[in-house]
């Protein structure tokens, strides 16, 4: 464990999945005191940072885990069938340790608040008005967070993207379905309407700009799209793939109603098929106030596209 200087401001990150892994890196690059909080070690963390095991399902593991944290970044997720259940637990206790300690939470979060947005651009202004279940309980999490932030009893921020991609994302709409079955000469699967613009937010911008809304202090109190790439057709997305890898990359479409029948037995296909919407129109996220504020953007789409399949290269040799 690394023995931190007790003056060296602290950010403690909680979960080390595909963004707070991500997260924890940016920090250490950035030169910042960082501990990752998770019930087990991930093996891709690096030995220099601080590691904590916590259930944070407990609110005093939670609060333990923070002490001297001067940032604490809710990065936890939980299970896709459980998380009306479990979910808002977890952010509540995180929540309760960046009170307890003083510290200022910065929440990551996905869109599923706004709802459908009917081909509209996504700006931080809608109102949270899903009808889902993961929406409302989305939605109620962020009202949790800046009741918060309003009562004085925490400085909050939160960050919000899009579906995944990049480097250490396999279960994702842009995961291992679009990038190990393109190298592997196979159809990509996906929902929805590939000829209409989508946003796909891409891994290490996500952790850049969390990494921001924890330093600089113009982010507290607000909502913050991150930015990403730019917003193409998943088609035109796809002939990115196609012409790194050399070959076409066709199109596995999988119905709706397919998803809803399987759903009447496997409940993450039930859980898909709730929120579906997001591929029946266009799904534009603005990061627009983001980039005005931090005079910064995202990574281009061709980059970016390059970096995530070369990193599924790595794990078809290491197979």
């Amino acid at each position: 464990m690394t023995d931190l200087r007790s003056d060296t401001p602290l950010h403690v990150v909680f979960g080390t999945g595909q963004v707070g892994r991500a997260l924890v890196a940016r920090l250490a690059e950035l030169g910042v005191a960082v501990r990752a909080v998770s019930q087990q070690r991930p093996a891709t963390l690096a030995q220099s940072v601080d590691w904590r095991s916590a259930d944070v399902t407990d609110a005093e593991a939670a609060i333990d885990a923070a002490k001297g944290a001067s940032v604490v970044y809710q990065c936890l997720n939980a299970p896709y069938t459980m998380w009306p259940q479990l979910f808002p637990t977890l952010q509540r206790n995180v929540l309760t340790a960046a009170e307890r300690n003083g510290a200022l939470l910065v929440s990551m979060e996905n869109v599923y608040g706004y709802g459908p947005v009917a081909g509209r651009p996504m700006t931080e202004d809608l109102p949270l008005v899903a009808t889902t279940s993961k929406g409302r309980t989305r939605a109620a999490m962020t009202a949790e967070l800046l009741a918060a932030g309003e009562e004085g009893r925490a400085q909050v921020t939160i960050g919000r993207a899009s579906d995944f991609f990049g480097p250490g994302v396999t279960d994702s709409t842009l995961g291992a379905r679009v990038f190990a079955n393109a190298l592997a000469r196979r159809r990509a699967d996906f929902l929805g309407n590939p000829d209409l613009p989508h946003t796909y937010s891409y891994i290490p911008d996500i952790a850049t700009g969390l990494a921001t809304l924890g330093t600089d202090p113009r982010s507290v109190g607000e909502v913050w799209h991150l930015p990403g790439p730019e917003t193409v057709t998943t088609r035109a997305l796809l002939d990115l793939v196609a012409a790194d890898v050399g070959h076409p990359v066709g199109i596995r479409n999988i119905p709706k109603f397919a998803l809803r029948a399987a759903g009447l037995v496997n409940p993450m296909m039930r859980e898909l098929a709730e929120m579906s919407y997001e591929f029946d129109d266009a799904f534009v996220l603005d990061t627009s106030k983001y980039e005005r504020t931090f005079a910064t953007s995202g990574t281009p789409l061709s980059r970016a596209i390059t970096d995530t399949l070369a990193w599924y290269r790595t794990l078809r040799i290491a197979t």
